[in-house]
């Protein structure tokens, strides 16, 4: 989440445009996209706790380097390997929660795709305190190092509790809960592509909303503030969507979500003033948090068990590949039009698009059902 918080500083440091500053922002999607397909893989084969220790390193090192770096350029390469280096603790997580439990799944995923938001409601207001206090460079190498130590520590813990660093046992693993009568690879292109689309809608507040509340006047600070409230909030949805999920299933509450997210994207369009933009925030996180964990449910109540990791991740890759087309291309429409106007409208457009293909997911599952 430092990338958003530091947008606008970085932008004015560097001399860059706003649209090249958000690609620090996009690299680290792409990287943690990425690494969530080669995570997965090393998950599904030799374990979580082997999967999350090869990323440790890697992040640590990312982090001091952007701090260290001599350009923009290199500052937004540097972020590739952030991103790719947390990938594991994000979508082969959840597929890791997903093998412990059966009647409470949904909680469990929600659970474990909730600490990105517990770090994005804590981290905002430290890093924006950071750059004001010691500097952008000086706060992204604190943080490598923090990073480094904590998640070393918690993954010490984590090995201890689950007793080996084994590749699970699947094969008195239960069977799918849902059949869409489509193959593996066609229902991981469809929601591939809805998760795309809801993703792109997604990054344009958690990106830009730091920037734009700089850009209205009320600063930086303010937007910081906002986006700790969003992601805050977001907890809520996320652990509310896995009750939901094991209730009435993850292709309806996905729904729920993406219709409840295009209705927050639809009030930025219509108020700016600073209490309307804190309410806004928080109906927007409490709307989408428990949008991308609804994708690890379907795969896991419509797939193999098998291949839920390597499954979820590329999902979840598509996620973060539409977070990472998002976060640029709303900065692109800003450096066009001068306003955010454009880009929330953007978001709304590709928003209506994840609804329309989860709609015709859940009348192909009625209509299965009804041929039952």
């Amino acid at each position: 989440w430092a990338g958003g918080v530091g947008l606008a500083v970085l932008q004015s440091d560097a001399g860059a445009t706003r649209g090249a500053a958000a690609l620090a922002f996009t690299m680290v999607m792409l990287g943690f996209g990425i690494g969530q397909v080669v995570t997965g893989k090393i998950s599904d084969r030799f374990g979580i706790v082997a999967a999350i220790g090869a990323g440790i390193g890697i992040l640590g090192l990312g982090y001091v380097g952007a701090g260290y770096a001599p350009s923009v350029w290199a500052f937004i390469l540097l972020h590739f390997a952030i991103g790719l280096s947390s990938a594991a603790t994000f979508g082969p997580l959840m597929a890791e929660a997903s093998h412990w439990f059966e009647r409470y799944r949904g909680l469990a995923v929600a659970i474990a795709a909730s600490g990105n938001y517990v770090g994005g409601t804590v981290w905002p207001p430290l890093v924006n305190f950071g750059i004001q206090s010691v500097g952008w460079r000086t706060t992204h190498i604190a943080i490598g190092i923090f990073t480094a130590l904590g998640m070393t520590l918690a993954l010490m813990l984590l090995r201890l509790l689950m007793g080996a660093a084994v590749r699970r046992n699947h094969v008195n693993a239960a069977p799918p809960r849902v059949d869409l009568r489509l193959s593996t690879n066609a229902l991981t292109a469809i929601l591939s592509l809805a998760s795309i689309s809801c993703c792109v809608a997604m990054a344009m507040p958690q990106v830009h909303i730091v920037a734009y509340c700089g850009d209205l006047g009320y600063g930086v600070a303010r937007g910081a503030e906002m986006l700790s409230l969003m992601l805050g909030f977001g907890i809520i949805s996320r652990i509310g969507s896995g009750f939901l999920a094991d209730r009435i299933g993850g292709i309806r509450t996905l729904l729920i979500g993406a219709i409840a997210q295009g209705s927050a994207l639809l009030f930025y369009l219509f108020f700016d003033s600073l209490t309307s933009l804190y309410v806004i925030s928080a109906m927007f996180g409490l709307f989408q948090g428990g949008i991308v964990p609804s994708y690890a449910i379907i795969v896991r109540e419509a797939m193999p068990a098998s291949e839920a990791a390597t499954r979820i991740g590329i999902v979840i890759f598509a996620s973060v590949f539409g977070m990472s087309f998002g976060g640029w291309i709303s900065g692109v429409i800003f450096d066009a039009t001068g306003s955010y106007a454009a880009a929330f409208a953007n978001g709304l457009a590709w928003n209506l698009l994840n609804v329309s293909i989860i709609l015709l997911l859940l009348m192909r599952s009625r209509q299965r059902l009804a041929m039952a």
